[in-house]
C-alpha cells in the first residue's frame, strides 16, 4: 500500500501498535507529538527535538497565519523547510485558539470572524480557508476546522456545536487537495455525551477521512470523565485508521488513552512544565525549584539518557532555575520531551509483547508519591 495510511502491527486488548506512513516519512505508533505552535518547539532546536526520539511535530494554523503568515511560509519553501523539520508535521486548524478568544470572535454558520490577540487586526476563518492555510504551510496532516465544545455544556448546546462542526468537516473534505502521502483528519465532537459522540463519529466516517481525532476533551471534565468518553467513542472509529486524542496530556493520560486504543497525542504540558521547573520522571513529577534539590548531585532521572540527566545534576538544574538562567528551561524541556518519547516506546514494546496491563501497573506504581 502506498500513500498515507496506518499499518497495524500488534494488538493488546484495545491498545494497538502500528506505523503511520506519510509523504514525509514513517512514525511508529502510539506516538506523542511535541507542540511547535509557531514553527518551533519552545526552548528546543529541531536537532534537539529529533534527539528526543520524536518522529512528528505539531504546528498551529492560527498562530502561523498571524505571524509570519501562511503565504510567506509557502514562499519560503513551506513549514518543513522553514523550521528545519523534514519529517511529518500535523497542523491544528486554529479552531481551538479562535474559540478561546471569547469576545474577540464572532461565530456564524459559515465560519468565524476574529481579532488577532497580537494587534487587534480583523481576520476571517472558514473551513475552506483553514484547509487552504494548511495547504500553504505544506502540512502533512491537515485538521478540519471545528468548534471545540466548551465544558460544561448542556446536551442541546453540545448537539448544536457538534452539528456545526460536522457541516464544517464536510466542507473541509470538499476543499482538501488530495496528494500522495498527505492526509485530512476529521474531529469527533459532542462533549461528554455518548450519543452525540456516536452521531459525530458516524457523520465523519460517512464523509470519509484519512484519520479521526477526538476533540473537546481535557477541557475541564476531569480524567475519569475523559476516559469514560473515550470508552464510548473509540469503538465507533474505524480500526483501519489512525486515532488522535487532541491536547492530552499527562503521562497517566497518555497511558489511559493508549489502553483505550488511541494512537496519537499532543500536548503543551511537557514543554510548558520544562519552562516552569517541573520534571516528568519515571518516579513521578519533581519541582526543580524546591530546596531539597539544592545540594543533590544525582540526575533528575537515572533512567533517562537526555543531556540534562547524563551531564548535569539536580543541584545544577535547581541553581539554573533559581538564577533565572535560560539554560534551565532548555535542559528541562529536553528532558521532559525525552521522557515522553521513552514512555511511548515502552508502551509500544509492551503492546507488541502482550504485557501492557502489567506495564501500566508498574508505571503507575512508580509514579505514586
Amino acid at each position: 500500500m502506498t500513500g498515507f495510511h496506518w499499518q497495524h502491527a500488534a494488538q493488546d486488548g484495545a491498545a494497538r501498535a502500528g506505523v503511520l506512513h506519510t509523504a514525509h516519512g514513517t512514525v511508529p505508533t502510539p506516538t506523542f507529538m511535541p507542540v511547535g505552535t509557531a514553527g518551533t518547539v519552545k526552548a528546543m532546536t529541531a536537532d534537539a527535538v529529533r534527539e528526543t526520539g520524536a518522529g512528528i511535530v505539531l504546528g498551529n494554523t492560527y498562530h502561523l497565519m498571524l505571524r509570519p503568515g501562511a503565504e510567506r511560509v509557502a514562499a519560503l519553501g513551506g513549514l518543513h523547510r522553514f523550521m528545519d523539520w523534514p519529517g511529518p508535521i500535523l497542523t491544528d486548524s486554529g479552531g481551538f485558539q479562535v474559540m478561546s478568544l471569547g469576545a474577540l470572535r464572532t461565530l456564524d454558520a459559515d465560519g468565524v470572524t476574529f481579532r488577532s490577540h497580537l494587534d487587534g487586526s480583523k481576520h476571517r476563518l472558514t473551513p475552506e480557508r483553514a484547509v487552504e492555510l494548511q495547504h500553504l504551510l505544506d502540512s502533512t496532516i491537515t485538521m478540519v476546522l471545528d468548534e471545540c465544545t466548551p465544558f460544561p455544556a448542556t446536551h442541546d448546546q453540545a448537539q448544536a456545536s457538534m452539528a456545526l462542526s460536522m457541516r464544517w468537516a464536510a466542507r473541509c473534505r470538499a476543499a482538501f487537495q488530495a496528494r500522495d502521502g498527505y492526509a485530512l483528519f476529521g474531529i469527533v465532537q459532542g462533549g461528554v455525551f455518548p450519543d452525540l459522540r456516536a452521531q459525530s463519529a458516524a457523520a465523519l466516517t460517512g464523509i470519509g477521512f484519512d484519520g479521526y481525532a477526538i476533540g473537546g476533551l481535557a477541557v475541564g471534565e476531569g480524567q475519569a470523565e475523559m476516559f469514560t468518553t473515550l470508552d464510548a467513542v473509540v469503538p465507533h472509529l474505524p480500526a483501519s485508521h489512525p486515532r488522535y486524542l487532541m491536547g492530552v496530556g499527562t503521562p497517566d493520560d497518555l497511558l489511559g488513552g493508549v489502553q483505550r486504543g488511541v494512537d496519537m497525542f499532543d500536548c503543551v504540558m511537557p514543554t510548558r512544565a520544562g519552562r516552569t521547573g517541573r520534571a516528568y520522571t519515571s518516579r513521578g513529577v519533581l519541582n526543580m525549584r524546591n530546596a531539597c534539590h539544592a545540594a543533590d548531585d544525582g540526575p533528575i532521572d537515572p533512567a533517562c539518557d537526555c543531556p540534562a540527566c547524563t551531564k548535569h545534576s539536580r543541584a545544577y538544574l535547581h541553581h539554573l532555575f533559581r538564577a533565572s538562567e535560560m539554560l534551565g528551561p532548555m535542559l528541562l524541556t529536553w528532558h521532559n520531551l525525552t521522557y515522553y518519547q521513552s514512555l511511548m516506546r515502552g508502551m509500544r514494546a509492551a503492546i507488541v509483547e502482550g504485557r501492557l496491563a502489567a506495564h501500566a501497573s508498574e508505571l503507575r506504581a512508580a509514579w505514586r508519591p
